[in-house]
């Protein structure tokens, strides 16, 4: 039942921090999915192939934070729209 939202914030969420238009929300939002997924499906930290799959999706929330914490940078869409916006 949740298959649609899933996909829709993968798909979405990831053209959004591409484009770098609400770069920080999206990432916010990815990195919150990373972690629940990483939580909800790899959390049998007795199989080693699971933990590995743990420790991936934490990292991946890590990389998200911290694109959320720095923005998208001078050559994102948004940057773009404020520098013709502010000339």
């Amino acid at each position: 039942a949740l298959l649609p939202l899933v996909i829709a914030l993968e798909l979405g969420g990831g053209a959004l921090i591409v484009a770098g238009l609400w770069t920080r929300t999206a990432a916010l939002a990815m990195a919150a999915f990373t972690l629940l997924a990483a939580a909800i499906f790899h959390a049998n930290f007795g199989d080693q192939i699971q933990q590995i799959m743990f420790l991936k999706n934490l990292a991946i929330a890590g990389g998200f934070l911290l694109l959320a914490a720095r923005g998208a940078g001078a050559w994102s869409l948004a940057a773009q729209t404020t520098k013709e916006v502010a000339s």
